[in-house]
């Protein structure tokens, strides 16, 4: 009872409207009250030394919801891949190839029509743009859409999300990385070598990963130039993903620790016994032994994520002032690379690489599947927002160029989401 009565925790609906009200907030707030709004999250609230080196970091709200909270955000994408790749659907060449390829198509078609309109241009660095999907706002259509839709088609599209993630990872890391302290950077990576050893050796103290991540690995990353979030992922990675004992194991001595708690079943006062306390305690520790640490870990963040994190992300991050200027820009080579991107690149590189793939015999179409649905798919994961938002600032360091690219993503990824709906809608029903 109690666990379907905090279901909606869990649903993608749930962090889709909280990402709506969160966006629509910002965008009022920010054109109502802009003094206010640039205040709120750009002021400095403190500065810090990682000791690392000489660099100061300045650190205002803005700059916690893009580098602290993002990092565990990312930390979260970080184990949700790690989950698909062992026991998912990337855990073996012919689950993954399909939404991995069809992923792909959705990252160079967008970052290949976005270089189209701004090469030779100071702009041309935001062709990552375009790439990123919301998997929040994808799959929270999807969940709208219901049963109209088969199963295996948000399968697909969560694959494919979480494909599309890894990808912006490894893009952050390669291309978003202005420069590089490699003592600070090596010591990062020192940080991750320690936690896959203490993995390796079996530690699932889940305070000593904490630590470690936190203290060593995020600050030392943050010092070394390479965005935090990496460090999330990295880390992430390094999680156990073994249970402590078998599931006869528990099942046997949870038996047994039960049946001595029958003297309890009448017990009609609310004090226990020494003895229940103790056993009780033994089971709840018996189930930690028995349960997967990196999926409690995720279980347990998702709704710190979803209902916090990216709603936070998008206060700070979607607060653009729209005026008649903005009109002007339409023909701008940033709108129309990030609008072209996201609502013609992505499906369309969904779909021609899906179609590459099945034409070459290297997989086929999930069960009950149809073109329709694939095509209605890739227009879902043009729904950037979350994703694009945050490559933006790290693409672009001009505020005017960050507030055209974050209105184009705004703008594209609405149309995006409605052509997507529009077509699942349409598409045949599900048996």
């Amino acid at each position: 009872m109690s666990s379907h009565k905090w279901h909606w925790l869990h649903s993608p609906i749930t962090g889709g409207v909280l990402l709506v009200i969160a966006a629509v907030t910002a965008l009022l707030w920010a054109n109502i009250a802009p003094e206010q709004y640039h205040h709120v999250w750009h002021t400095t609230i403190w500065e810090i030394s990682t000791g690392l080196n000489d660099k100061v970091h300045q650190i205002n709200l803005h700059k916690i919801a893009n580098e602290f909270l993002m990092a565990i955000f990312f930390f979260f994408i970080g184990l949700e891949i790690k989950r698909e790749l062992l026991d998912g659907e990337l855990s073996s060449v012919q689950k993954a190839i399909l939404p991995l390829f069809a992923a792909l198509g959705g990252v160079i078609l967008p970052a290949g029509i976005y270089y189209f309109f701004n090469a030779g241009t100071e702009t041309v660095g935001g062709w990552g743009i375009p790439m990123a999907t919301d998997i929040a706002f994808a799959l929270g259509v999807l969940a709208i859409i219901g049963s109209r839709v088969p199963v295996t088609l948000k399968v697909f599209l969560s694959a494919l999300a979480i494909g599309d993630d890894l990808m912006a990872v490894i893009v952050i890391a390669i291309f978003y990385t202005e420069q590089i302290f490699f003592n600070e950077l090596m010591v990062g990576l020192a940080g991750i070598v320690v936690l896959a050893i203490a993995n390796k050796a079996g530690v699932r103290n889940r305070l000593f990963y904490y630590v470690i991540g936190l203290s060593v690995v995020w600050i030392s990353f943050l010092a070394s130039g390479v965005h935090a979030t990496v460090a999330g992922v990295a880390v992430a990675f390094t999680i156990p993903s073994r249970r402590e004992i078998s599931m006869d194991s528990y099942l046997n001595k949870a038996k047994e620790l039960l049946a001595s708690l029958e003297s309890e079943r009448f017990h009609e006062q609310d004090i226990l016994s020494k003895h229940s306390i103790k056993t009780l305690k033994k089971i709840k520790s018996l189930s930690y032994q028995a349960a997967n640490p990196l999926q409690l870990k995720e279980d347990a963040l998702h709704p710190i994520a979803t209902l916090f994190i990216v709603p936070f992300f998008a206060l700070g991050n979607a607060g653009v002032i729209i005026d008649g200027s903005m009109m002007q820009e339409l023909t701008n080579p940033i709108v129309l690379g990030i609008a072209a991107g996201l609502i013609i690149g992505k499906p369309l590189g969904v779909l021609l690489f899906t179609k590459l793939l099945i034409a070459l015999k290297w997989g086929s179409l999930p069960t009950g599947v149809t073109w329709s649905h694939v095509i209605g798919a890739g227009f879902l994961a043009g729904i950037g927002f979350t994703m694009s938002l945050f490559i933006t600032d790290l693409a672009f360091s001009d505020p005017q160029y960050q507030i055209i690219a974050k209105v184009a993503v705004f703008v594209a990824s609405l149309v995006s989401g409605i052509i997507g709906y529009i077509i699942l809608m349409k598409a045949p029903k599900a048996e």
